[in-house]
């Protein structure tokens, strides 16, 4: 079964790598329960969103905080 979240109530805000600026601008919403939504607010602020469950995106955070 494929179920599409609801984001409406989603609070979004930049990634601290991408600047502050126009470039890069990749955006996660971290106020919804079990899952962190994942948008590229540049190019593409109404299309589609990566969704990925708490526990692996911290660990991608983990990983990626170590390289």
């Amino acid at each position: 079964m494929n179920r599409k979240p609801d984001l409406s109530t989603a609070t979004w805000r930049k990634s601290s790598y991408s600047d502050g600026g126009d470039n890069n601008c990749v955006e996660v919403a971290d106020n919804c329960p079990g899952i962190i939504p994942v948008r590229d607010s540049k190019t593409a602020p109404a299309g589609p969103t990566l969704v990925f469950m708490a526990g692996a995106w911290a660990a991608f955070v983990e990983f990626a905080a170590g390289h």
